[in-house]
């Protein structure tokens, strides 16, 4: 019997990792112009960072969270979100003393416990970034605009920027109020789940994807009409600074997130192609989650991305993956040397090429040149040796060139080069 995968976390294989690799190297380039570094966390970490941070009330904390005890009988859970570990260690490595603002991003795995569907499984993973340190309305501008930045630059037009604000410890109690009577009015409409927030997280029962839980929300109070004067004159200076630049969205008073530590602005980037996952990022500003955790009063900012979704909405879409520059063709055993030893010069240059191991016919390495997409294939064989010369065919146009075998490895590595230059 074979042993096969945990289901809901999945192998990422080679004809699928191109995709995931332009995803991660786009986010170092467009989050690296926007000042961010990059930070990496464990996996795992102490049960109490998620209950404190997330919220002990929270569907995460609750049904979701991965959570055993080590064998000193420590509480460690799988990290089903990235914001907290990022918080713990800019928290315990001080980084707030070696600068006045800090900005961060991180991209792996996180773990949650639920039923496994497209563009939802129980391993997953993100890319995120974090900027701690200002309140200022123009960052959440910016920070918004960095994210649409990043699809613009991986091609995804398809998505919308939804924005909102959840208020703030001040005012949100009053809306929470308000929300409560109303959904108590209604509670048999409610499904099960959202009965059981109703009294301890409200908010999310507006997010329900329940039919009878939509139908019963219509009309539900609105968070905007319950601003303070701080937060109201925040979302509009946002809204103000969006515009400036240029960046589109639309406000969804409805939305809401699913984690307690936000606070102010939240969005999501909305797409219609995933079905009931349409939400490919999700953040907010999380200003009292720092101080929560044990560090300084310090706001903050973030959000992440499913790169399991990104990839999806990639999926129609070429991209180009590593080709070999060369594929050199052997027959005989002097011009397999021969070969092995050009091959390895040509590596060791940074020149990607190939060569066959297993003593195939001349035709099947063709064959095996057609299929890895070389741009060249050089011949090497009896003839070839005792002409002092092989044969450089160009797999586009078909053209061959002799070039004499002294001084080969100069000349293939003059000509590849300037080759892979000429592509950029």
């Amino acid at each position: 019997m074979s042993i096969t995968g945990i289901k809901g976390m999945n192998d990422i294989l080679p004809a699928d990792v191109t995709t995931w690799q332009f995803l991660e190297q786009t986010a170092r380039d467009v989050f690296g112009i926007y000042g961010c570094q990059e930070i990496r966390v464990p996996v795992v970490e102490k049960t109490e960072l998620f209950c404190r941070s997330i919220g002990e009330t929270t569907d995460i904390v609750e049904k979701e969270m991965y959570t055993f005890n080590d064998k000193s009988d420590n509480s460690l859970t799988l990290r089903p979100e990235g914001t907290a570990p990022v918080m713990r260690s800019f928290i315990q490595h001080k980084l707030f003393n070696q600068d006045q603002v800090n900005k961060l991003y991180y991209m792996g795995p996180m773990f949650r416990y639920e039923r496994p569907q497209k563009g939802r499984y129980r391993q997953f993973h993100q890319i995120g970034a974090e900027i701690i340190g200002i309140d200022d309305p123009r960052i959440d501008a910016q920070v918004l605009a960095m994210l649409s930045h990043y699809f613009e630059a991986v091609g995804i037009d398809d998505v919308s920027l939804q924005i909102n604000s959840l208020g703030c410890p001040e005012c949100r109690p009053n809306y929470r109020a308000t929300l409560i009577a109303f959904l108590q009015e209604r509670m048999e409409q409610l499904c099960p789940d959202c009965q059981r927030r109703c009294a301890s997280n409200p908010l999310r029962v507006l997010d329900c994807k329940a039919k009878s839980c939509k139908e019963a929300t219509i009309g539900a109070p609105s968070v905007l009409d319950h601003l303070c004067a701080g937060c109201e004159t925040h979302f509009s200076a946002v809204q103000k600074h969006l515009d400036l630049i240029g960046t589109k969205y639309s406000i969804n008073d409805r939305m809401v997130r699913g984690l307690d530590y936000y606070t102010k602005t939240t969005f999501e980037m909305i797409t219609n192609n995933l079905g009931s996952q349409n939400a490919v990022a999700a953040g907010g500003r999380y200003d009292g989650l720092v101080k929560e955790l044990g560090g300084p009063a310090l706001p903050g900012i973030g959000f992440a991305m499913g790169v399991e979704r990104l990839a999806l909405l990639l999926e129609n879409k070429e991209i180009n993956s590593a080709t070999p520059k060369l594929f050199i063709a052997t027959m005989g055993e002097e011009a397999e040397n021969l070969a092995f030893k050009l091959l390895n010069q040509l590596q060791h240059q940074g020149i990607y090429a190939e060569m066959d191991f297993s003593g195939k016919s001349l035709k099947a390495q063709l064959r095996r040149a057609d299929k890895l997409k070389c741009d060249y294939t050089l011949f090497l064989g009896e003839n070839e040796l005792a002409d002092g010369k092989a044969q450089l065919k160009c797999m586009t146009d078909g053209k061959q060139t002799a070039l004499p075998l002294e001084g080969i490895f100069e000349q293939l590595s003059q000509l590849l080069d300037a080759q892979a230059t000429t592509s950029l």
